[in-house]
């Protein structure tokens, strides 16, 4: 998520927990138009201290949508019109007319079709031990609006997240904030 007014954020976001007794992983996906790439993009950002490859932070980016050359032909960011958009060989109906811009189409694309364009467990386990147990999945959670301006340790919801990797024990997990992912709640979300 960015900060409003500091440009625009996700269409969809996911975080995974994994671990044990002694080691812990946290996935956390962001999915959003990237203009640069040129496709709706589901980045991996991976911590933990069993990484099987790569360093924490960013890993894999992922192109999600198959005919990104039929949708938006001219490369002007808006949607064709017509045409389904195709993601791991599924057609997908978007409810858009021509011309409306991209992030919108993948806004709508997100509210429908979320467990296909999020990663699929050979995805989310790139990176991670095969045999480390899932603790918690967050599809919604409360975000600080200045994340770029906050420490993890001083906002509830990544506090919780450190407890449940700490003890493996995902009761932990008990927010008095309410979730704020939602594009709907970041006006300029849509894009990466």
């Amino acid at each position: 998520m960015n900060r409003p007014g500091r440009g625009p954020g996700p269409v969809g976001a996911r975080i995974h927990l994994f671990g044990d007794t002694t080691r812990w992983a946290m996935v956390a996906e962001l999915l959003g138009y990237n203009p640069r790439g040129g496709n709706l993009i589901d980045v991996m950002h991976r911590f933990g201290n069993c990484l099987t490859r790569g360093e924490p932070g960013l890993g894999d980016f992922l192109d999600r949508v198959d005919n990104m050359e039929e949708i938006d032909p001219d490369g002007a960011e808006v949607y064709v019109g017509g045409v389904p958009v195709v993601v791991r060989g599924t057609a997908l109906t978007v409810d858009a007319a021509a011309g409306t811009p991209l992030e919108d189409v993948f806004r709508l694309l997100a509210e429908g079709s979320k467990e296909l364009l999020l990663a699929d467990e050979t995805e989310l386990r790139a990176d991670l031990p095969a045999d480390l147990p899932v603790l918690l999945r967050l599809d919604a959670w409360h975000q600080p609006e200045d994340l770029w301006d906050a420490v993890p340790s001083t906002h509830e919801t990544f506090r919780l997240i450190a407890e449940v990797l700490s003890s493996s024990d995902p009761a932990r997990y008990r927010p008095t904030l309410p979730p704020n992912t939602h594009w709907s709640h970041w006006p300029d979300a849509g894009t990466l």
